[in-house]
């Protein structure tokens, strides 16, 4: 059940990738140059200077089609994605094709970052709510974790269709993309968990109990101050509702902001020397190596703090008084 939670989970992500990519938009060339004014204007012979040669700027902000399915664009970013997926899948299922007692291998590994993921989620939302949304931010955090690492593997961004320049071939198409420097994925992601917040904190709450959640007094007020704090903590509620409105913008940006410099970092890195050509095609290999370990660490820690962003809004919103009580006393 597990599994298919985790493939209907990717496939809903690649789903609202799908709907929210952009179309991918053309750059003009730039246009040839006009003669200046000779002060000797007895030179004929002069040429005009060629067009201004296309420069290399890293990683474009936008995903690149690479085909159609009927009227869907698939986009390089999204191939990336279902890529992922699939490979998460098809591993899941092999790990726990033959499960043993006592565990090796495979299901070894995949045995030890359920239960890590279980044990540390648990300390956060709580033993009752982890049960409902764990198979979310589990997948979330692997999905996040695996798509970032893949985006590192040599020939994501740098196989493609591109142009010849002075410097060399330069590609403007790639063929894969990491998944999570496409602010469509990223996006879709956190309004996949929106959904999910509001349905679990209707189930939590109650429409009412969700209401006085946000806008009711906290605390145990007499009096006037009573009828002060229903005001202050009204204009509170109000700023609450702010504050979720824009989580998918925050949440989506943060991952995408990340990845996207990382992927930019790496690029600039591998083009840091141009001349001569050996050293450029030595430089393009030995100058990345350092910064790959860095995106590694980044790309872990990334999913991470979107797993933990996630699961903190979750508990805010569900655990009740007496769940927060039972937890600190545990």
């Amino acid at each position: 059940m597990r599994l298919i939670k985790i493939a209907a989970l990717s496939l809903a992500i690649a789903g609202g990738l799908a709907l929210t990519t952009l179309r991918a938009q053309t750059s003009n060339g730039v246009p040839p140059g006009t003669p200046s004014i000779s002060a000797a204007p007895l030179d004929q012979t002069a040429a005009p200077p060629p067009p201004a040669e296309p420069k290399s700027e890293g990683l474009p902000a936008h995903a690149v089609p690479v085909f159609r399915i009927g009227p869907l664009p698939v986009t390089n970013s999204m191939l990336v994605t279902w890529i992922v997926a699939v490979g998460i899948i098809v591993f899941a299922r092999y790990a726990t094709s033959n499960l043993k007692e006592i565990p090796d291998g495979a299901q070894n590994f995949w045995e030890f970052l359920v239960e890590t993921l279980h044990d540390f989620l648990a300390e956060i939302v709580g033993a009752d709510l982890i049960k409902k949304t764990f198979w979310f931010f589990a997948t979330i955090f692997i999905f996040i974790c695996f798509t970032n690492w893949f985006g590192l593997v040599p020939g994501v961004g740098t196989i493609g269709r591109g142009i010849h320049t002075a410097n060399g071939f330069e590609v403007t198409e790639p063929l894969l993309r990491g998944g999570n420097a496409d602010l469509n994925m990223t996006f879709a992601m956190a309004m996949i968990f929106m959904l999910l917040w509001f349905v679990w904190a209707l189930q939590s709450n109650g429409i009412w109990g969700f209401v006085l959640h946000i806008f009711g007094p906290k605390g145990d007020n007499q009096g006037f101050m009573k009828y002060a704090m229903i005001i202050v903590f009204f204009a509170v509620g109000l700023i609450e509702v702010m504050s979720i409105s824009f989580r998918p913008i925050s949440l989506s940006f943060r991952l995408f902001g990340n990845i996207f410099a990382g992927e930019n970092l790496m690029d600039a890195m591998s083009h840091l020397i141009k001349e001569p050509a050996w050293a450029r095609a030595v430089a393009s290999v030995i100058i990345p190596i350092p910064f790959y370990f860095m995106e590694l660490l980044v790309g872990f820690v990334q999913a991470i703090v979107f797993m933990l962003l996630t699961a903190g809004f979750t508990s805010v919103i569900c655990m009740h008084d007496d769940d927060a009580h039972a937890k600190e006393h545990h």
